[in-house]
C-alpha cells in the first residue's frame, strides 16, 4: 500500500520522538533514568509524540502494517496524557531501552529517505 501524504509526515515524527529517545538513554542506566526528572520527563513527552503521532496514521496503513503495536502506542500515549500518576519508572524504562529501538527498526524502512533528511 502507497504511503499516504500525511502518513509519511506521522511516520517521521514517529520515527524522530523514538530516535530521540534512544538518544536520551544512551549510556545511561536505570539508576539515572530514577534519578533525572529531566530523562524522565524528555522520555515521556516523546512516547507522547510518537503516541499521538500513531493515531493520525490512516487505518488502511495500520491494518497493512499490523507488526507495530498501534494500539499499545497509543494507549500509553493516552496513559502519559491523561494518567500520569499512573506512569512507572521500571516500565518507562524498558520501553524506553527495549521496545523504543526495536520500533526504530521497524519505521527505518518505511520512512522514506527523502523525509528523513529533512
Amino acid at each position: 500500500m502507497p504511503l499516504e501524504k500525511d502518513d509519511t509526515v506521522y511516520l517521521w515524527d514517529m520515527l524522530d520522538a523514538a530516535k530521540a529517545i534512544t538518544e536520551f538513554v544512551s549510556g545511561k542506566a536505570h539508576r539515572d533514568y530514577e534519578k533525572d526528572r529531566m530523562l524522565r520527563g524528555a522520555v515521556e513527552r516523546h512516547v507522547e509524540i510518537i503516541g499521538e503521532a500513531a493515531k493520525r496514521v490512516s487505518e488502511g496503513f495500520r491494518d497493512v502494517h499490523s507488526e507495530i503495536p498501534w494500539r499499545g502506542i497509543v494507549g500509553m500515549r493516552n496513559v502519559l496524557a491523561h494518567d500520569y500518576g499512573e506512569i512507572k519508572d521500571d516500565k518507562m524504562w524498558i520501553l524506553a531501552t527495549e521496545s523504543i529501538p526495536a520500533l526504530v527498526t521497524v519505521l527505518e524502512p518505511l520512512v522514506p529517505s527523502s523525509v528523513s533528511e529533512e
